[in-house]
């Protein structure tokens, strides 16, 4: 066995097996989404494709932290995917490398320019890319200004013609934060829960670096559901543009329906920044707590708690 090649995997059904992780980003521009689906461009049926030919074996699936809508953007995604000891360990072929970085480098010869993989590592026990999370980060952009407007990030960043009050949207987005039901500004799916923790909702117009000038969005949550990034968003503008009062985006909350009068922006301006985990040892602990507090509220909308009426 190659040095710093150490499995750390589960033997099953008399195979021995290991959970690779691999951090990656990607341009949503040409994507339909994240989910792999038949006939279209998806970022998880590329990166599914491109592991199968590096591995020579049938497509093996990924598990994803978030599954991203078409169009939205990452730089931060986080996957893993399970793999056979004999699959790992052959990956290096003749070179000396680790099978870690011989993965990393044949995937970067095979993925499309719009597909990076960062980082590659055999991922610690109890690891779920999903589960294990602890909250993920998005920023939205939005441009307000015409003498900012730049055409080479026309695909990143949101034209709005109308000037934008940021206090306003400011105050607004604070009256959200919490552990609430957003059935609002999600778009409803058969007995999924809209209940979420929404750890930060703040605007700003940065003064200085990349983003000097835009109007942006940073958002974090334990989860997301369904377009509520964009719902989020979208109702934060209404406000911004002074056709909402302050206080609008938090009735809407309270009242669990959606509005016509708040729009899902485009994806366009998003960005999946980070996923974030707990220490090593408490992976399986949060993956467990995840699993349990997500059934719980599966029930709670089987049973009538927090459905969308409307």
């Amino acid at each position: 066995m190659r040095r710093g090649s150490r499995l750390a995997g589960v033997t099953v059904s008399g195979v021995s097996s290991v959970r690779v992780r691999l951090d990656l980003a990607y341009d949503g521009t040409d994507f339909a989404g994240w989910a792999r689906q038949p006939g279209l461009r998806t970022v998880q049926g590329v990166l599914e494709d491109a592991l199968g030919q590096v591995l020579r074996t049938g497509n093996p699936r990924v598990a994803v932290a978030g599954r991203t809508d078409a169009g939205v953007h990452a730089r931060g995604q986080v996957v893993h995917v399970d793999l056979t000891s004999e699959a790992w360990e052959r990956v290096v072929g003749r070179s000396t490398r680790t099978p870690a970085q011989a993965l990393e480098r044949r995937l970067t010869g095979v993925l499309p320019a719009d597909v990076v993989v960062h980082r590659v590592v055999l991922a610690p026990p109890g690891f779920d890319a999903r589960f294990s999370a602890l909250r993920r980060r998005y920023t939205y952009r939005v441009c307000d200004d015409a003498l900012l407007r730049d055409p080479l990030r026309r695909s990143h960043v949101l034209w709005h013609r109308a000037a934008l009050d940021v206090e306003a949207m400011d105050a607004a987005a604070r009256l959200l934060l919490g552990r609430h039901d957003f059935a609002a500004f999600c778009r409803p799916r058969p007995g999924a829960t809209t209940i979420r923790t929404l750890e930060v909702l703040r605007w700003e117009r940065p003064e200085h670096g990349a983003d000097a000038g835009l109007v942006v969005a940073h958002v974090q949550a334990d989860a997301f559901c369904h377009s509520m990034v964009r719902a989020l968003v979208g109702a934060s503008i209404a406000v911004g543009e002074g056709r909402q009062d302050v206080t609008w985006p938090a009735d809407l909350l309270a009242g669990r329906r959606r509005d016509p009068g708040s729009a899902v922006v485009a994806a366009l301006g998003l960005t999946l920044e980070e996923v974030a985990y707990p220490p090593d040892a408490e992976l399986a602990a949060r993956a467990e707590q995840t699993r349990a507090t997500r059934a719980a509220d599966d029930v709670d909308v089987l049973r009538g708690a927090c459905t969308d009426e409307g």
